[in-house]
């Protein structure tokens, strides 16, 4: 594990150097190159720091954010080659939308989470499943991708992986078996739809492509893709199953169903009127012009009086060093913008790529995919956004928008190669890490990798033969 721990920071820094290499004719005394690699260091320290597990998660990047701060503000302000942002600059950088979404979501699971409809489903799922593991997972998979295209991914792996512990600790296996799947199934299901992934908003937005769009060019590769998560899943997962065979299933049925049941009624019609209110929401903000996290801050608050339950023990409920692990993130990757490493970097994508229409779907894919594993995937695919629109334009056989779905593919399936790849997998770490059951970075690596590498290639394949 520790050589492909080293290879991938190796790529880490060819996928940040070589394409800025190409790109620095764009440094200027506005974007100093000292700046430029300052920042880049940063990021590949936070990430060797989180790849080797030698500190938590959050208190790497609350280390890399504060360091960036703190260089800007002493030596940057005598030399402006070391400045990389200001204070201000670091606030604007923190996607408060993205906080206040999963602020929001994770109040709502908390409330549910007490009228024991998560032991319930739990239950009804591995009744409709007889009791075999292996069918069990394919039916959590089948829900959680579903439900991921059309809600988004972070909101259904905040929903499913409750449930998915609870099975897990009935069942007396290792939920790791259950919620790594789940996870996978999350960002590839996400994919197929406009909202199913922060990115495909954004991308979306700059191009005009309708939700339509996204189901009918991606839904296809979404598809195969899933089908292809099965096999890896169960290679991965085999003995974890089989060898936890439930011997008396019937009797096993009926003891869950006296034990978890539904344990208030009234407190669940209420949650599950206020979360349909909330789906419905999401779905409309795009007509609205309404951000998701105004709806589940909405939904939350609503929750909260009519439930009167008490606010200050739902915020414990509250996955903070989440949240903090995401604000910290956002602001390296701000410095890594504001210093111009990551718009060096797309203009290096777009120089490499030329005029040739097949290495251009290459490059976009597979770099996109690589700094989707090492830096959130939202500020890559902005910063992406510009270089996609001049290649869409200046390259012949870009009319089908084979780029824009190349840069969706990259960004929604490459987050599936590392914890820190995609918002998903930190919500989900983060609720595992809560029930006792910590996820260390090699453990997702062993896994995600493949996943990604896979559904890549595939993408690539799919993109070059349709298009």
């Amino acid at each position: 594990m520790r050589p492909l721990i080293a290879l991938l920071v190796f790529a880490t820094a060819a996928v940040l150097f070589v394409p800025l290499a190409v790109g620095a004719e764009n440094a200027s005394p506005e974007r100093p190159i000292e700046a430029v690699l300052i920042s880049a260091l940063i990021l590949v320290v936070v990430y060797g720091l989180i790849a080797f597990d030698l500190i938590h998660r959050t208190l790497a990047a609350f280390l890399g954010a504060s360091a960036a701060l703190f260089i800007s503000t002493t030596l940057g302000a005598f030399n402006k080659k070391y400045y990389l942002l200001s204070f201000d600059d670091a606030i604007e950088a923190i996607d408060f939308n993205v906080i206040f979404l999963l602020m929001g979501m994770m109040i709502i699971v908390a409330i549910m989470r007490r009228t024991g409809v998560f032991q319930w489903t739990a239950y009804k799922s591995y009744e409709l499943a007889k009791g075999d593991l292996w069918r069990l997972t394919v039916i959590l998979m089948i829900v959680t991708a579903v439900l991921s295209a059309f809600l988004d991914n972070v909101t259904t792996v905040l929903l499913m992986i409750p449930v998915t512990i609870e099975i897990a600790l009935i069942l007396r296996i290792s939920p790791w078996a259950l919620i790594f799947p789940e996870i996978m199934a999350s960002n590839i299901g996400g994919t197929a739809t406009l909202i199913g992934d922060p990115p495909n908003i954004l991308i979306g937005s700059a191009s005009g492509l309708s939700f339509n769009a996204f189901l009918v060019n991606l839904g296809p590769i979404v598809l195969i893709s899933f089908l292809v998560l099965l096999g890896i899943m169960k290679l991965f997962f085999w003995k974890d199953y089989k060898k936890r065979r439930v011997k008396n299933v019937p009797e096993l049925l009926e003891r869950l169903k006296r034990e978890y049941r539904i344990e208030d009624r009234k407190l669940l019609n209420q949650s599950l009127v206020v979360l349909a209110f909330v789906v419905v929401l999401f779905l409309l903000h795009d007509t609205l012009g309404m951000e998701p996290s105004i709806a589940a801050m909405t939904g939350a608050v609503i929750l909260l009086i009519i439930s009167r339950a008490h606010i200050v023990e739902m915020l414990e409920e509250v996955e903070w060093p989440t949240l903090v692990f995401f604000m910290m993130l956002f602001i390296i990757v701000g410095a890594a913008e504001k210093t111009g490493l990551i718009p060096a970097i797309a203009e290096g994508v777009r120089q490499m790529s030329g005029s040739n229409i097949t290495l251009a779907i290459v490059i976009v894919v597979w770099v996109s995919g690589i700094m989707s594993a090492i830096v959130d995937n939202i500020p890559f695919t902005a910063a992406m956004l510009p270089v996609i629109a001049y290649l869409d334009q200046s390259i012949p056989g870009t009319e089908t928008k084979v780029l824009w779905w190349a840069l969706a593919l990259g960004a929604d399936f490459g987050g599936n190669a590392t914890i820190i790849g995609a918002s998903a997998n930190i919500v989900a770490a983060g609720i595992a890490e809560r029930s006792g059951y910590p996820i260390r970075f090699t453990d997702f690596l062993r896994i995600g990798a493949p996943v990604a590498l896979v559904t890549m290639l595939l993408s690539t394949a799919y993109l070059l033969i349709r298009y």
